[in-house]
């Protein structure tokens, strides 16, 4: 708050205080009261009509000002009520209770979402943990019973327990911090976890693994890692297929002689920069920079009919909050290289 300001917010207060300077005199001059007397009656008004408006102006000035400063270097802005001093001016009164009134309002709203989000987070845990019952079961029918119908139904149960594993990780995403624990892990460990895990696919679909150099020690949890190795290692295989429309030209004889996902590490500086590349059919220019967006699926999510649009939004999601860098390179019909950095930090590490 400036005194233009506050000259142009009082500027109707100001003419009328002028107006009535103006008829007091010619009041005063009709009822023949000396020059002198008259004089000094405005300048009286004068005196008192500026006193006040400079203490007006530096008590709303001082109360303003700290409250645009304080709210300023507030990173969380909605705890400005916190910081406040209740002012001595009407006005200012008023904006405080109501800033302080809206303030309860809002922390009570907050603490009754808070509520339901943890009693929703709860039932998808409880949820998520009941269901593998069932799809346990139905698998142990499907090998007691062999056949192309239960293959097919095995197929869609990988799929079931994907998307159940997305939402599981989705609802502990945001508390992420209470459920992770940062330790010294075998790289490779969690890599084979992860093949092991995706063995059967990989064997239907013909596709080889290459892995090299992933005898390595990094700092994370590796139940949080070997998710985000699933998601990208899921992705490869199901878009590395290419799509009838393009299997009519020469593309894949000439990139394509096999599928293969390789797997290896590379070391730079301090750091360990793991990479999972395929030949698949890749991303094309107008997509990569959106990949990582939650919902997107892009031109082969539509092609495949098969994306939801989460795993690599939950990546990079995940990445950020353990401390681990994530950056996806592709080009369309020759394939994609999704890069995982471990900084190697070890602070405050426990050792298992």
């Amino acid at each position: 708050m400036n005194i233009k300001e506050y000259i142009k917010e009082k500027i109707v207060f100001l003419i009328i205080n002028s107006i009535i300077f103006l008829f007091t005199g010619i009041l005063l001059k009709a009822l023949k009261v000396d020059i002198y007397a008259i004089f000094f009656v405005e300048v009286l008004n004068f005196i008192g009509s500026s006193l006040f408006y400079i203490f007006d102006y530096f008590t709303k000035r001082k109360f303003y000002n700290n409250l645009l400063q304080g709210l300023n270097n507030l990173d969380k802005k909605y705890l400005i009520s916190e910081v406040i001093e209740e002012p001595n001016f009407l006005e200012g009164r008023i904006l405080y209770e109501v800033i302080q009134e809206t303030d309860k309002a809002m922390n009570d709203e907050i603490s009754t979402l808070t509520i339901k989000n943890s009693e929703y987070k709860d039932y998808i845990e409880l949820w998520v943990h009941e269901i593998k019952t069932p799809i346990a079961s139905s698998r142990l029918t499907i090998e007691n019973n062999p056949s192309p119908i239960t293959k097919s139904i095995e197929e869609d149960l990988d799929k079931v327990e994907n998307y159940i594993e997305q939402a599981l990780f989705y609802t502990r995403s945001n508390n992420i911090e209470k459920d992770y624990m940062i330790r010294e892990i075998s790289l490779k460990n969690c890599i084979n976890a992860t093949i092991k895990r995706n063995a059967r696919v990989l064997i239907e679909k013909g596709i080889k693994i290459e892995i090299d150099n992933v005898d390595k020690t990094v700092y994370a949890d590796s139940k949080w890692v070997e998710f985000i190795l699933n998601q990208i290692l899921s992705n490869s295989i199901k878009y590395m297929k290419f799509p009838k429309s393009v299997r009519k030209n020469s593309i894949d004889k000439e990139n394509k002689k096999q599928d293969t996902i390789k797997i290896y590490c590379i070391e730079k500086a301090e750091d360990i920069i793991l990479n999972i590349e395929d030949n698949g059919i890749g991303i094309g220019e107008s997509s990569i920079g959106k990949v990582f967006e939650k919902g997107y699926t892009g031109e082969n999510g539509r092609i495949f009919g098969k994306s939801t649009g989460i795993g690599l939004y939950l990546c990079k999601n995940l990445c950020e909050k353990l401390g681990l860098g994530i950056k996806i390179r592709s080009k369309a019909y020759k394939g994609t290289t999704v890069s995982i950095l471990f900084p190697i930090n070890k602070m405050f590490i426990l050792k298992d």
